[in-house]
């Protein structure tokens, strides 16, 4: 139950209130006027869009247009959509009983026209709350005109005993009953040129035709649709003269650095208390996993038409922290921080995110999500760390030597956190460089360093990995290059 409800109950008791009817649209501009006016935030929760879309929306907002936001997948359309009910009124009166939210003082049905000649200062008002105004509905190929705008109900017609040609016979659509509040309907792409069609006199002379009746009801509606680029898809495309009426087109973009694209991310996922309490994640594991969607952004295997949503991200930490805290629970082990071999925990998180080219379908998807992960890792590396290629021997000597002299090393995707610091420790200068180069990190920051430091080293093919069915192997490269020059039929990859 909302507070602050108003407690006028009658048309008459709204007009010595001195309450004037406004259009949804000069109601979404006077209140977005007000919060620019007092510094106010708009669109809360939304990263990266401060100086594009959100200025842009707000422009359309002033100019009391329909809105298209056009953008790939994964780019906050809907929930800008959503967002945009904090700029209605709290309160709206309303004439009780009536399908389409009728304005007291302006009704548009038969029901309440009706109702204020018969009832006059006498008719009963009742407040309807900003939450109730927002309509949503997702265009699929089997949405009909009658969903939408509506249609002749004939049991209505057998119950009040009225013939087809009455117009109290039509059961209105999502539309009609959206009167005085947000309408969206998301991929519009989606919705059948000739469901489109009957958009047209909505948008533009506020006509509806349902079977034989021609309709002219004044609708007070903020429409907002969503779409997907038109060449991303052939389920479909916006009909020109419908994006015509609309008269704002909005483009929408992926997060354009690490910091934001991280913002999102953490906004978002669903971490329980329970799994922040046991799993510790780093800074720098969380810049791996947007580094992870950047690769994927950028990949030839994957289908830059479609895009890369940020719901990979967001999958990909919920995966991540879930790697550890299973890991954990297996160990008995009350606390835990991620490592880098949980991030092959994270495939599954990519591969259903991900529409791959022709040749990436050659390859696979786990080919690719495994390139991915390591893609990112070779490109964090040399931010982090000097670039292996050129002071291999100054910083990475003593590591190499020590793989160069027949030591190896496994690393268990279950191991426990005792037996992962001992590995770890076995390795000289390992500790030396993150110590250097991350004097700030923690113990458990350190050892995720680390094993970073040898993922890193292999990426730049400065030792040899293997991935194991449980983990993965980590040994001299010359020794791997002999190995299979000893058994050509040896596979490279899982063991």
């Amino acid at each position: 139950m909302h507070n602050n409800v108003p407690t006028i109950k009658t048309l008459g008791e709204l007009k010595q209130s001195g309450y004037a009817s406004r259009s949804v649209k000069d109601e979404l501009r006077e209140n977005l006027i007000k919060k620019l006016r007092n510094d106010e935030p708009v669109f809360e929760g939304i990263w990266g869009y401060e100086d594009t879309v959100i200025p842009d929306v707000q422009r359309a907002i002033l100019s009391r247009h329909n809105i298209n936001l056009l953008g790939l997948r994964g780019q906050a359309k809907t929930r800008i959509a959503r967002e945009m009910v904090s700029l209605l009124d709290e309160y709206i009166p309303v004439i009780e009983g009536t399908e389409l939210n009728d304005d007291p003082l302006d009704p548009v049905s038969v029901f309440g026209k009706e109702q204020l000649a018969a009832l006059g200062d006498d008719m009963p008002v009742t407040w309807m709350h900003r939450s109730e105004r927002y309509s949503e509905k997702l265009a699929t190929p089997d949405v009909a005109v009658a969903d939408l705008i509506g249609d002749v109900d004939p049991i209505k017609a057998a119950n009040l005993k009225l013939s087809y040609a009455d117009e109290r016979v039509i059961h209105y659509g999502i539309i009609p009953r959206s009167n005085r509040g947000i309408f969206v309907i998301n991929e519009l792409p989606d919705l059948q040129a000739r469901i489109q069609v009957a958009l047209f006199n909505i948008l533009q002379e506020k006509d509806i035709q349902i079977r034989g009746f021609k309709l002219r009801l004044n609708l007070d509606v903020q429409f907002l649709f969503t779409a997907n680029p038109e060449d991303y898809t052939n389920r479909g495309s916006i009909i020109t003269p419908l994006k015509d009426r609309i008269e704002s087109q909005i483009l929408t973009h992926y997060p354009k650095d690490m910091e934001t694209a991280r913002r999102i991310t953490d906004q978002e996922a669903a971490i329980t208390e329970n799994q922040q309490s046991v799993v510790n994640v780093s800074d720098f594991a969380r810049n791996l996993i947007e580094q992870i969607v950047f690769e994927a952004r950028n990949s030839e295997y994957v289908d830059p038409k479609s895009g890369v949503s940020a719901r990979l991200s967001i999958s990909a930490l919920e995966n991540l922290v879930s790697a550890a805290e299973r890991r954990a629970l297996l160990n008995g082990e009350s606390g835990t921080a991620v490592r880098i071999t949980d991030f092959w925990g994270l495939i599954p998180a990519i591969t259903g995110k991900i529409e791959l080219v022709y040749e990436g379908e050659q390859e696979g998807p786990l080919i690719v999500a495994q390139n991915l992960i390591e893609k990112a890792i070779r490109t964090l590396f040399v931010k982090y760390f000097p670039d292996p290629e050129k002071e291999k021997k100054v910083h990475y000597g003593s590591i190499t030597e020590w793989f160069g002299q027949g030591q190896e090393l496994d690393f268990y995707n279950d191991m426990p956190n005792e037996s992962y610091e001992a590995l770890l420790h076995k390795v000289p200068g390992l500790g030396s460089i993150v110590k250097k180069y991350w004097p700030d990190a923690g113990t458990s920051e350190q050892l995720l360093g680390m094993e970073f430091v040898l993922h890193g080293l292999a990426a730049h093919s400065m030792i040899n990995k293997d991935r194991l069915q449980k983990g993965f192997h980590f040994k001299d490269l010359l020794s791997a290059v002999f190995s299979f020059e000893d058994d050509p039929d040896e596979p490279g990859g899982d063991r």
